[in-house]
């Protein structure tokens, strides 16, 4: 997979999370994109170390993983403004 894949489906993944967070009117793609790549990160490793598998990221549940970890760093930014 290229690298404009992993942007698009980082992007995917932080607009759907802003959308459940309610954080997307105050943020732009390029947040969406960033928030989902390093949301991805977060869920791979908190589920590597949950489950004891390695992260796969083209699948469902690599997708569903990557979705909770930008709806975590969502919730971590959203606590730490306040």
């Amino acid at each position: 997979m290229g690298i404009l894949s992993y942007l698009i489906c980082g992007g995917l993944c932080g607009w759907i999370a802003s959308k459940i967070m309610g954080t997307d009117a105050q943020m732009g793609i390029l947040a969406n994109i960033i928030v989902g790549i390093v949301g991805s990160f977060i869920g791979g490793f908190l589920g590597s170390l949950i489950f004891h598998v390695p992260f796969v990221a083209w699948s469902l549940s690599g997708f569903l993983i990557a979705l909770l970890g930008a709806c975590v760093l969502l919730w971590m930014l959203k606590k730490f403004r306040k």
